[in-house]
Order: structure tokens, then C-alpha cells, then sequence
């Protein structure tokens, strides 16, 4: 059996999430039946992390068995043609059996993306509308009490699988551009809605509907029922998985 690696993006608007669905309208669904065109046999996929309904990815990795002796393009351009034109194969590699898409992944990056404008851009359409404005030094300053290994109860979902809530952010960076800004978090891993409900906490610091405070009374509380709504998913990209550097995996994306 060979193991492939493949390197993806897409814009998730018209997916209902990553994970596969009985109605095939996901990534995974479209990506496993074009992989099997070529492949001529059944294939099962493995993603190093799922996205939610409208979640993005520029930076996604899979890996899948298969006794198919294919060239390397054969899984790029021969799978891209069966693809729709908002998912798209940027690399694939063959790796030995100690590579897992998502148990090898030491860290992922996610972006979120907004801007404040009292209309609505049409052409900003990853980002997500906030029609108030806002402080952002106070959301600087309330978002530095998530830094570090915490139990992030307060900003999972009811529906969240892991055995176990603590997570570790490395990072928690706010970035203003021109236009827009977006926070950029690095952690070893994320709940189920973690980053969008994170989100949306610190929209209601930076609206001053609560205190900088506040936030790390919700995180301490482990409560979801005292933070925020789930913020938009058009806003939240998945940006960058990272690997140990044996398996090469930027590759992908070079």
C-alpha cells in the first residue's frame, strides 16, 4: 500500500463542513469521489483537522492508502480536474506509514477575519461584517489571559467530541491592514467552534458591552452558557498546519 499526502485549500461557502454527509455536499465528499476516479477503488481520507460549515482552508492536509502505483501528478492535476473549482490539490507527496495527517500535526494555525464599515463590502466576502466599531487595543489586552495551556469548556460546543478540553495557544494576534483586520491564533489544537465562539467574546469587549475582565471570568468559569455567541464562519480560515520537519510537508504548498 502507498500513503499519499495532499496539500488543499478551499473557500467552504458552498460546503456544509469538511466531514463527509449522507447528502455528499462537503470537502470531503467531493474530494474522496474525484481521488477514487483515479485511484479506481475505495479510498478513505484522513484530514488533519475538520472544518465547520463555511469554514475555509488555505492550508489543508490529508492523507489516504491506496494500492493505486499512480505518478504524483496524477493525484494534483488528474484530481483537481474532477474538482469543483473552489477546492483545489496544490501538492501531493508519498510518505511511509508513520505519517497521519492529523496525529502527526504538532500545531495549526486559524486567522480570523473581519472588518468594521458601516455597509457591507460585497468583495469582502471572507471576512466577516461588524457594522459597530470597535476597541481594538482593549480586545489586545483582554485576549492575553488565553495565551497558554487552559480548559476552554466556556468556548466549545455542546456537540464538541474531544475526550478532553484543554488546549494550548502559543499565540493570539490581532493585525490591522488598510481595510480589515484579522486575529491570527497558533495553538497545538482546537475544540469544536473554539476560535468563533473565542471570537465572539472578544467582539463583546470590543464593542465595551463588557470588560476586558470579563473574559478571563468566562475562560475561569469553564461555563459556555456565560460567553458569547458563535461568531460567523466566513470569517475563519484554517491557515497553516505544522509538521515535524522529516515528512516535508510545506512542500505541499511551495
Amino acid at each position: 500500500m502507498n500513503r499519499v499526502a495532499l496539500g488543499l485549500c478551499y473557500d467552504g461557502h458552498e460546503f456544509e463542513g469538511w466531514q463527509t454527509q449522507p447528502h455528499g455536499r462537503t470537502v470531503q465528499d467531493h474530494l474522496t469521489k474525484a481521488i477514487e476516479a483515479i485511484a479506481q477503488e475505495p479510498i478513505a481520507l484522513t484530514c488533519a483537522g475538520r472544518t465547520d460549515t463555511g469554514v475555509h482552508a488555505r492550508q489543508q492536509v490529508v492523507h489516504f492508502d491506496t494500492a493505486a502505483d499512480r505518478p504524483l501528478t496524477a493525484w494534483v492535476k488528474g484530481v483537481n480536474n474532477s474538482l469543483p473549482p473552489t477546492i483545489s490539490v496544490l501538492g501531493a507527496k508519498q510518505l511511509d506509514a508513520s505519517f497521519h495527517a492529523r496525529f502527526s500535526a504538532v500545531s495549526r494555525t486559524y486567522r480570523y477575519y473581519f472588518y468594521s464599515a458601516p455597509v457591507r463590502d460585497p468583495f469582502k466576502r471572507f471576512m466577516t461584517w461588524v457594522h459597530y466599531p470597535l476597541d481594538l487595543a482593549a480586545m489586545r489586552r483582554a485576549a492575553e489571559c488565553l495565551l497558554g495551556t487552559h480548559d476552554f469548556s466556556a468556548f466549545r460546543a455542546s456537540q464538541c467530541q474531544a475526550a478532553s478540553p484543554v488546549r494550548t495557544l502559543y499565540a493570539l494576534n490581532l493585525i490591522e491592514a488598510v481595510d480589515h483586520c484579522y486575529f491570527e491564533i497558533h495553538g497545538n489544537a482546537f475544540l469544536h467552534h473554539m476560535v468563533r465562539n473565542l471570537m465572539g467574546s472578544l467582539m463583546e469587549v470590543g464593542q465595551h458591552r463588557q470588560a476586558e475582565s470579563w473574559l478571563r471570568d468566562v475562560l475561569e468559569s469553564r461555563n459556555r452558557s456565560l460567553a458569547a455567541k458563535t461568531y460567523p464562519a466566513q470569517g475563519l480560515s484554517l491557515w497553516n498546519i505544522e509538521y515535524p520537519e522529516q515528512y516535508g510537508i510545506q512542500e505541499l504548498f511551495s
